[in-house]
């Protein structure tokens, strides 16, 4: 594939855009009825292969997180997610948007990261209803030297 072929990828597939990659071992906590399918398939088929549930026991590279207001203390649900991930790993969390059912303050979701000791990289939208957080362990926010 050529370069442009690899940049355009990156524009359509979410999954790309948010810094999935071939190979990693994606943990998927939160999952429920109303998430977004077509971004659980992109990342699907970035990674090359199905996200691991909530039971998965061994070292993940990244977690995805559906995250929704009702569904309890958003520091406690980040710490969970950290139990599992690799040193240096990301957390995707995904939270409604504006006007939907379980929206999650802007404020609540920095005030949680801090919290739970990650860095807030950037917010994008990830679909018709939910907004993306990437949020850093302390380890992959330091710049490489």
């Amino acid at each position: 594939m050529s370069a442009t072929a690899d940049h355009a990828e990156e524009r359509t597939n979410p999954a790309a855009r948010l810094g999935f990659q071939p190979g990693q071992v994606v943990q998927e906590i939160g999952y429920d009825d109303d998430v977004d399918q077509e971004l659980r398939e992109s990342i699907e088929e970035v990674i090359g292969q199905d996200l691991v549930d909530e039971d998965y026991d061994d070292v993940a590279d990244a977690a995805v997180l559906w995250f929704r207001d009702e569904d309890g203390d958003l520091t406690d649900a980040l710490v969970d997610a950290l139990g599992f991930l690799d040193e240096g790993g990301e957390i995707l969390l995904l939270t409604p948007k504006t006007g939907r059912d379980g929206y999650v303050e802007p404020s609540d979701i920095g005030e949680a990261a801090t919290t739970a000791g990650l860095s807030q990289t950037k917010s994008v939208s990830v679909g018709k209803d939910w907004n993306g957080t990437r949020l850093l362990t302390p380890k992959a926010a330091k710049p490489k030297k």
